[in-house]
């Protein structure tokens, strides 16, 4: 078979996600097996988002609301901003990628950071456009480096904060000065993810830049906080020009009745978000407190999940690890080969973890 594809979409190396649970109970065996390794919510879905999926199940021979009205509605007053700044997507990656598609023609340029989520970079591609990438420094992103990376093919620039997956953040006041000194023309996308988990009292939300005049497009997700990830939601607030214009290129019904149902449900439940968060950072000080007791170094987090320095191969920590089933994302693919990315989980989950640790590091 002999297919014209294009080099640029030739060039993309596929997203590899973390190995599903049951993956390794078909591969090793393990049926009790944890997953640390794509940053979930370790709590589950939140139990008013569940039970209002539940409600929802017979009227699945309808197609959902196309505009997302009602969920649209209540981020427009969680955010105070009108609903015509606000489009959501089938995750915050399918964002992504309705702004490079209304945004990057071929030969276009987008700065990226190195390493950061790794969608950024197929989205660009996906174009034909060509990803600048930026090496973090400190493992924090180095605005600027990015700027002095501009040249008249920019047209977008992403920032990943807390960035993903170093953990560190972009302070406000400099988010806030590199924006005002961009060109007009140049699309800013700063992703969202994680920045709930944030204590740094610096780490504020780009929502804050949306009538600066400069193009800025704020990113966000239920699959984190909220516990949502299997639903697949996420939205982004940005001036209602370009939300005009992603609109035109959204698929119909990007958002099925469900995740819409489900992401209302849990912007309610205040309860389960204030509990994930609790959760989150309570296991960051165990987590940490227990690897200064066996002096294996990592590195400070704003997210919910952090590098660790296993002074060795990855690659064979991860398979360690996933022989004892605990399953963790080596960086080996993200330009850190000694380095492993964990997720807080339950207690228990945190425990296991430390003790598969202290195994590996024994040997």
């Amino acid at each position: 078979m002999k297919l014209n594809v294009p080099g640029s979409i030739r060039s993309i190396k596929p997203y590899v996600p973390g190995k599903p649970l049951k993956e390794l109970a078909r591969e090793y065996g393990i049926t009790d097996s944890i997953k640390l390794a794509s940053n979930e919510n370790p709590l589950g879905p939140s139990p008013m988002a569940m039970e209002a999926v539940r409600k929802s199940l017979f009227e699945l021979n309808r197609y959902p609301d196309a505009g997302c009205h009602d969920l649209v509605e209540k981020l427009s007053e969680k955010y105070r901003v009108g609903p015509e700044n606000i489009v959501i997507g089938n995750g915050s990656d399918d964002i992504i990628g309705m702004l490079s598609t209304v945004f990057l023609n071929p030969g276009d340029e987008a700065i990226l950071p190195s390493p950061s989520f790794l969608m950024y970079e197929i989205a660009v591609k996906t174009q034909g456009a060509v990803p600048l990438p930026v090496p973090l420094k400190n493992l924090s992103i180095d605005l600027d480096e990015m700027k002095r990376r501009i040249s008249p093919r920019t047209r977008m620039i992403f920032i990943c904060n807390p960035n993903n997956p170093t953990g560190t953040i972009v302070p406000m006041d400099e988010l806030n000065a590199f924006v005002r000194d961009l060109p007009p023309d140049i699309v800013v996308v700063v992703d969202e993810a994680y920045i709930e988990f944030a204590r740094d009292e610096n780490c504020r939300s780009a929502v804050e830049l949306l009538n600066i005049g400069t193009p800025v497009a704020t990113l966000r997700t239920f699959s984190k906080a909220y516990g949502l990830a299997g639903l697949r939601v996420g939205y982004g607030i940005m001036a209602a020009e370009i939300v005009q214009f992603l609109h035109r290129v959204r698929q119909p019904f990007n958002v099925n009745s469900l995740a819409q149902i489900g992401a209302v449900a849990a912007l309610e439940d205040q309860a389960f978000f204030e509990k994930t968060i609790r959760l989150v950072h309570d296991g960051l000080a165990f987590l940490h407190g227990e690897l200064e007791r066996l002096r294996i170094p990592y590195f400070p987090t704003q997210a919910n999940f952090f590098l660790i320095d296993v002074k060795t191969n990855a690659d064979d920590v991860f398979k360690r690890l996933l022989e004892m089933g605990v399953i963790v994302r080596s960086m080996s693919s993200y330009g850190y080969p000694g380095y492993i990315r964990v997720n807080v989980g339950l207690f228990a989950e945190n425990q296991r973890l430390i003790s598969a640790l202290e195994r590996v590091s024994k040997r």
